[in-house]
């Protein structure tokens, strides 16, 4: 991923003139993703960035996420009447603005306090869905609250049947809309820059505490007047003697099982009847298997990068799970949407719809509840204004013909070579 203004060089001569993206605090003058993102970096210390921005291991996964985008081109129509364009979908049979959903994320109360509900507001004010993480540090009945919220659930199975039970029944109870399963996490991914952040499980480093110190305006509204966050969902199955922030975190680390299979999703099926989804197939028998399991929908991910180094990206591998699939299920895909464009990409190769992640929480680190409206506005702007220079009035214009794949992947990605840091940057959660 490399340099974030890597792209500004093909206008420069010798770095003039020179350019950065925007890091104050007003957030009408953030154009785009990359500059709330940047914002964010100001704001958050360094183990913060890293849970946020890091993939596994050698970031291939998330590195791939990106550049899966730069080895499409768009091909467009000229003379088309596009002055009537509209971005207007239907998600699960509701009608939505846009086909976006933002992404389930959890550990969110480390960016700043009540984030999961400010996403909520966010995504209700703008009309998407909003996937709540069962590491979301909320409870989802407060979240339920937020006016004209679509709510799904996003669900981890670890601890015993009747963990994920009550869940579901707290869930269906809250009105949520729609159900999750991560199937991808049962084992958790090697994120060693993360990791590096911390002199034991439950303890930050001295460098890292040192730094959080430094950013004092962070600090005061998160761990200063609320202290850590609480994974107020699931805080209840854990032991009272492991219930602190850290403590909580690692025990369902371990608690969840690696026995994970096909049978647990019929059981969830019997018990869940509003619309369910898979999320994390990336295998086109995986896909085949999904449409035999009852469920509604897939999703398509990586999980942020943060799980399997060196998978595909979900865009690989999307034209072929909608051969697959047809038109017998809801295909969402998740991980490296940045711009409005990704986002037309993702819908001609076969999406439904793009699942945002990091992008989302960008905007939410910028400026909480504003912020992450923000960041959906910039994405539904840029996607609007690319649809009339493709020459598309609505999505079901968009498909396969006005794409075309290049061999060169230009600058969108870099491989990442084994032991060297790119940036001081580190997705949160399910899905970045």
């Amino acid at each position: 991923m490399g340099d974030p203004l890597r792209h500004a060089a093909v206008a420069q001569l010798g770095g003039s003139p020179r350019r950065r993206y925007y890091r104050g605090r007003d957030l009408a003058r953030a154009v785009a993703v990359e500059d709330l993102r940047a914002i964010t970096h100001r704001r958050m210390p360094r183990f913060v960035l890293e849970y946020l921005e890091g993939g596994a291991e050698e970031e291939a996964s998330l590195a791939r996420e990106r550049g899966a985008y730069g080895h499409w081109r768009f091909m467009p129509w000229q003379l088309v009447d596009v002055s009537q364009r509209t971005l207007a979908t239907a998600l699960l049979g509701r009608e939505a603005p846009m086909p976006l959903v933002v992404a389930p994320t959890g550990l969110n109360g480390l960016f700043c306090h009540h984030a999961d509900t400010s996403l909520a507001q966010a995504a209700a004010t703008c009309g998407v869905p909003f996937v709540q993480s069962t590491m979301s540090n909320d409870t989802m009945e407060d979240v339920a609250r937020v006016p004209g919220l679509r709510h799904w659930w996003q669900l981890y199975v670890f601890g015993g049947d009747e963990v994920w039970q009550e869940l579901l029944r707290r869930a269906d109870a809250a009105g949520c809309e729609a159900l999750v399963l991560t199937t991808n996490a049962q084992i958790f991914g090697n994120r060693e820059w993360s990791t590096r952040t911390q002199a034991t499980k439950t303890r930050l480093s001295l460098s890292s505490a040192i730094d959080a110190a430094l950013h004092p305006r962070w600090l005061a509204s998160t761990l200063l007047a609320h202290g850590l966050p609480a994974f107020s969902n699931v805080v209840d199955f854990v032991p009272k003697d492991r219930r602190g922030f850290f403590e909580t975190a690692f025990w369902i680390r371990e608690h969840q099982p690696a026995s994970l299979s096909w049978a647990t999703v019929e059981r969830i099926r019997q018990r869940w009847r509003k619309p369910f989804l898979l999320k994390g197939l990336l295998h086109p028998d995986d896909v085949r298997r999904a449409l035999d399991a009852g469920v509604d929908g897939i999703v398509l991910s990586t999980h942020g990068g943060r799980q399997l180094d060196w998978s595909v990206a979900a865009l690989d591998v999307l034209p072929e799970a909608r051969a697959i699939v047809g038109q017998r299920m809801a295909l969402y895909v998740s991980g490296g949407l940045r711009r409005g464009t990704d986002l037309l990409k993702a819908l001609a190769l076969g999406a439904d719809a793009v699942l945002a992640g990091r992008a989302v929480l960008y905007g939410l680190c910028a400026g909480g509840a504003a912020g992450a409206q923000r960041a959906l506005q910039i994405l539904h702007q840029e996607a609007l204004d690319a649809m009339g220079l493709l020459g598309v009035a609505s999505v079901r214009e968009l498909g396969p013909g006005c794409l075309r794949a290049v061999r060169d992947p230009g600058p969108c990605e870099q491989v990442p070579k084994g032991g060297t840091r790119r940036s001081s940057t580190s997705p949160a959660g399910d899905a970045r």
